[in-house]
């Protein structure tokens, strides 16, 4: 089992993404050097369709939630943590 963040863009995440993607990074770096964070990534359409992570507990994709400065910003409108069953792992 892995747990998917789910991010949705506020409707200024053009503005506002830039200014705290410094501290944002430096979380993800953080989280992916203790193993908890496998991958990261935008979609197609960061503004329209929103962002993911997936992490290995849940616990650590809700305390990287609680700290992120995209989230303590406002660069995110909404977000959410779903278990996701992989299938196919390597």
């Amino acid at each position: 089992m892995k747990y998917v963040v789910l991010y949705t863009s506020a409707p200024d995440v053009a503005s506002r993404a830039p200014v705290h993607f410094p501290a944002h990074k430096a979380r993800l770096d953080a989280f992916h050097a203790r193993g908890e964070l496998l991958m990261v990534g935008t979609f197609g359409d960061p503004q329209g369709q929103g962002s993911m992570g997936i992490f290995r507990t849940r616990e650590a994709a809700e305390e990287f939630v609680a700290g992120d400065p995209f989230v303590e910003n406002g660069v995110v409108a909404g977000w959410e943590v779903r278990d996701w069953n992989e299938i196919l792992t390597p």
